[in-house]
C-alpha cells in the first residue's frame, strides 16, 4: 500500500463538557496560588486548567482560574453537580486558610464561536488619562460587539499609559470608533493588532523637524535671510499637504541665496531635541533596533545631528554651497514624500529587515509614504490631515511615548538603560 504523502494533523479535542470559573479576590498575600492549584490537584476528581488570568492592583489581588472536569482513567468526566461541589469544598478551604474570597461559577456554557478577527492591544495614553477617556474608550469596543479582556499599566512617566487586550472587534470599525473618544477626550488611543509582529520591529525612522527636533531648520535659515514670515506659509502649506513638497522646497531654498554656510552651524547648534528622543533613541538601540532619520530637510544639519546621537543611518537633501554661500539651489536626488519611502525600503534592506517590521514616525503630509509603508507609521503631533491616514498617532509632548505604542512598559524602558 502507498505511503499517504498527506500529513496527518492531529485533532484537537473538545474542550471538557464541564467546566468552572473561579474567583479568587482580597489582600495580596503570598501563597494563595499555590495553596489554590494545590487543593485542586488534591481533591478527588482530576481536572485541568483551561484559563488563568491574575492581578494586582495596589496590594488587592483578583485571581481568576477556568477548570474542566477530566475523565478518571476510562471512565467519564465528572458531571457539572459533582465538579461545582468538589469546587465549592475548594473554595472553603482557600478562603478560610488565606482569608480571602473564592466564588465559584459555571461556565459549562459553549463559547461563542470567535470571529475571523483577531485580538488587538488599544493602548490609551495621557497626562493624565481622563476616565472619560477609559469611559468612552470601553463604550466604543462594547458599541461594536467588542470585549475587553484584559487591562495592564505600561507607564506612569512621563505619560500615564494603559493597553487593553480587545477580542470581537473588527481593524477598522474598532480604529474608527476610537478615534471619535480620542478627538472628543483629548486622549492619544492607539490600535495594534495583537502578535509577534507587534515585538518584531527591530527599525525605527524618524523625521527630523517638528519630530526628532523642536520646529522647522529651514524656517530658522529664511529667518537670518529676512524671508522668515514667507517661507512659515509655505512650510505650513507643504506639511498639510496643500503643494507638492519637491516644488515647495525648491521655492523656500531660493530664498536663502547668499547666507553664508556658517549659518547653518549656528542654526544646527540652536536645536533642541523634542523631550523623550534621547530616551526613545538609546532604549531602542539597547533592545537591537536599527535607528536612523530620514528628512526632507538638509544634510549640513541632519548628518552632525544623527553622528551625535549615535544613529545608524540618515537621508536628506544637501544645499548647494559656492563660496562659502547658499547658491538657493540643491544638489542630488530630492527626498521629498515619495523618496522618504524609498529611504526607509533602502535602509531595511540594507540591514536585512522586512518592512513589516520597521517602524516610521513623523508630521507632516510629506512622510504619508513613509508612514503607511513601514509596517507601524506614527504620527507625532501631526496635522490633522497626516493623523486620518497614518496607522495611529500621538498628541503627547513626549517622543519616548512610542515605545509604549510598541507595547514596552516602563520597568522594561528602565531595564534597558
Amino acid at each position: 500500500m502507498p505511503l499517504d504523502p498527506t500529513p496527518r494533523v492531529p485533532s484537537v479535542p473538545p474542550p471538557p463538557a464541564s467546566r468552572a470559573v473561579l474567583t479568587v479576590s482580597g489582600a495580596d498575600k503570598p501563597g494563595v496560588t499555590a495553596r489554590l492549584f494545590s487543593a485542586l490537584a488534591a481533591g478527588p476528581h482530576p481536572v485541568e486548567v483551561l484559563d488563568v488570568e491574575q492581578v494586582v492592583v495596589r496590594g488587592h489581588l483578583v485571581l481568576g482560574v477556568v477548570v474542566g472536569a477530566l475523565p478518571e482513567g476510562e471512565g467519564p468526566a465528572a458531571d457539572e453537580a459533582s465538579l461545582l461541589t468538589f469546587l465549592a469544598a475548594v473554595a472553603g478551604e482557600v478562603s478560610d486558610a488565606m482569608g480571602v474570597r473564592v466564588e465559584v461559577e459555571s461556565a459549562s456554557e459553549p463559547d461563542a464561536v470567535p470571529g475571523p478577527d483577531r485580538p488587538h492591544h488599544v493602548i490609551v495614553l495621557g497626562r493624565p488619562v481622563p476616565p472619560a477617556a477609559v469611559a468612552g474608550a470601553a463604550r466604543a469596543i462594547a458599541g461594536i460587539g467588542g470585549n475587553i479582556d484584559a487591562i495592564r499599566r505600561l507607564s506612569d512617566y512621563p505619560v500615564t499609559s494603559f493597553e487593553l487586550t480587545v477580542s470581537g472587534a473588527e481593524a477598522t470599525a474598532l480604529r474608527t470608533a476610537l478615534a471619535e473618544v480620542a478627538a472628543a477626550t483629548g486622549a492619544d488611543i492607539a490600535v495594534e493588532q495583537v502578535g509577534l509582529a507587534r515585538r518584531s520591529k527591530r527599525l525605527i525612522v524618524l523625521d527630523v523637524d517638528s519630530t526628532l527636533v523642536r520646529g522647522e531648520v529651514i524656517d530658522e535659515l529664511a529667518a537670518r535671510a529676512g524671508r522668515a514670515a514667507e517661507v512659515a506659509r509655505i512650510t505650513a502649506a507643504a506639511m498639510n499637504g496643500e503643494l507638492d513638497f519637491a516644488e515647495s522646497l525648491r521655492a523656500r531654498v531660493a530664498v536663502l541665496a547668499g547666507l553664508p554656510v556658517e549659518v547653518l552651524d549656528e542654526v544646527r547648534e540652536h536645536l533642541v531635541l523634542t523631550p523623550g528622543a534621547r530616551t526613545l533613541i538609546r532604549t531602542l538601540q539597547r533592545l537591537g533596533f536599527r535607528c536612523g532619520i530620514v528628512s526632507g530637510g538638509f544634510t549640513q544639519i541632519t548628518e552632525p545631528l544623527a553622528e551625535s546621537l549615535g544613529l545608524d543611518f540618515s537621508a536628506a537633501n544637501t544645499l548647494e554651497v559656492a563660496d562659502g554661500k547658499l547658491t538657493g539651489g540643491l544638489v542630488g536626488e530630492i527626498v521629498d514624500r515619495a523618496g522618504k519611502a524609498r529611504a526607509l525600503a533602502r535602509f531595511a534592506e540594507q540591514y536585512g529587515i522586512p518592512l513589516e517590521q520597521t517602524v516610521a514616525v513623523g508630521d507632516g503630509a510629506n512622510d504619508l509614504d513613509m508612514l503607511n509603508a513601514a509596517g507601524l507609521g506614527i504620527a507625532f503631533n501631526a496635522k490633522p490631515f497626516v493623523r486620518e491616514q497614518a496607522h495611529t498617532a500621538l498628541n503627547q509632548p513626549y517622543l519616548d511615548a512610542v515605545l509604549q505604542v510598541l507595547g514596552f512598559t516602563r520597568d522594561e524602558v528602565l531595564d534597558a538603560r
